[in-house]
């Protein structure tokens, strides 16, 4: 078993409020969490529940304040101000340091940080020694581990003499064997080729929720995030932007950073031209032509705004057809289920990843047809 917490250390985690979890469903609560580094804020006033056995992902790019926040949790370094609890327990706020081997969590790290001159049995096998089990169960339970992912007959092997994924999976038994309250996950893929990336991207999740364990990774990869995340955070210059389910992430993002970090084809300006219907469509009017669109939030008429659009909002259509916007194909590539395309606008706008199912040929006239539910109007004078 892990050392018994101190009085200090089992310090109950606060109240939430009615909105969120109790903290008997929360694994991880992070409230007001700050870190800053002499003037610069590197992360700034975040609140956000984990629920036990769920996978959030923390989006964002680099420099957003992902690590930072992960290094808080994990213990690796501490806060300028808030509280990180894990479960019931108050693990960090202000003169209290709980230190990272006594907070029950595990780390998966990009370079795998394995230990070179020992077995992948006996890597496993050390997270175990906590547990103070007899050595053939930490043995047993190890080599299970190894087996479910699928890494039993490499046991005796070192890491060196295994390849880059097999060894992400080593460092993921390692992680999930002594079943931690959370996992914390630092782009472990990014070092991986696509194809590889893919298949351990799935493992991942598989494993996680098979042990119904409490996940927290962080990417800046858009597709990694959609395909894992139970639920997404999208982080910006160290501030939680939006924190939702991966579907209203993608079909209602809350700022234009958000719905250009998660993909768009490209943007449209104009000016709103009609006051918006039941379901918070509108008019705009663009050098282009009028489309519709939605948006978080209508705006006045004649208010100059910027249309994101999803690149699976857009369709193209033979030139002949009478709807859609006047464009010209630039370029084309084929994916195997039909044709991306590049076009350009009236304007000079370029739109990119425009879907067909046929081939246009380059410099061919078409037209392109937005969805007005992928196609979100944001104010200009919105912050970017």
């Amino acid at each position: 078993m892990q050392a018994r917490p101190t009085e200090a250390e089992s310090r109950p985690a606060p109240a939430t409020s009615p909105d969120s979890p109790p903290p008997s469903s929360s694994a991880l609560q992070l409230t007001g969490l700050t870190r800053r580094f002499g003037h610069v804020t590197a992360l700034g006033g975040i609140d956000l529940t984990v629920s036990a056995g769920q996978f959030m992902v923390l989006l964002g790019p680099s420099g957003s304040g992902k690590t930072t926040l992960l290094k808080l949790v994990a213990g690796i370094d501490r806060a300028s101000a808030g509280s990180i609890a894990i479960g019931t327990r108050i693990v960090a706020d202000q003169g209290l340091h709980v230190a990272p081997e006594r907070r029950g969590l595990a780390m998966v790290f990009q370079q795998y940080a394995l230990w070179p001159q020992v077995s992948v049995l006996a890597n496993v096998a050390y997270a175990l020694e906590r547990l103070h089990l007899p050595r053939q169960e930490s043995r047993r339970r190890a080599l299970a581990m190894l087996d479910r992912v699928g890494l039993a007959r490499l046991a005796n092997r070192r890491p060196p003499e295994l390849s880059g994924g097999e060894q992400q999976r080593v460092a993921l038994a390692r992680a999930l064997v002594a079943r931690p309250a959370v996992l914390l996950c630092d782009e472990p893929l990014s070092n991986l080729d696509a194809d590889l990336r893919e298949r351990l991207r799935a493992e991942i999740a598989t494993l996680a929720r098979e042990n119904d364990t409490t996940v927290v990774y962080i990417t800046h990869d858009q597709v990694e995030a959609f395909a894992l995340a139970d639920r997404i955070g999208v982080l910006q210059d160290g501030r939680l932007v939006q924190c939702d389910l991966p579907e209203s992430v993608y079909h209602a993002p809350a700022t234009p950073f958000v719905a250009r970090f998660t993909g768009v084809a490209g943007e449209l300006h104009g000016r709103v031209a009609g006051r918006p219907d039941s379901a918070g469509r509108f008019l705009v009017d663009t050098p282009n032509g009028p489309l519709a669109a939605s948006g978080p939030a209508p705006a006045p008429l004649g208010s100059a705004v910027t249309v994101l659009v999803r690149p699976a909002a857009a369709r193209l259509v033979p030139c002949t057809d009478d709807s859609g916007l006047l464009s010209r194909v630039r370029d084309v590539a084929y994916r195997g289920h039909g044709y991306d395309h590049l076009v350009e606008l009236a304007d000079g706008t370029r739109l990119t990843g425009v879907f067909a199912e046929q081939r246009y040929q380059r410099g061919e006239e078409v037209r392109v047809r937005l969805d007005p539910s992928g196609s979100f109007a944001y104010r200009a004078d919105a912050p970017a």
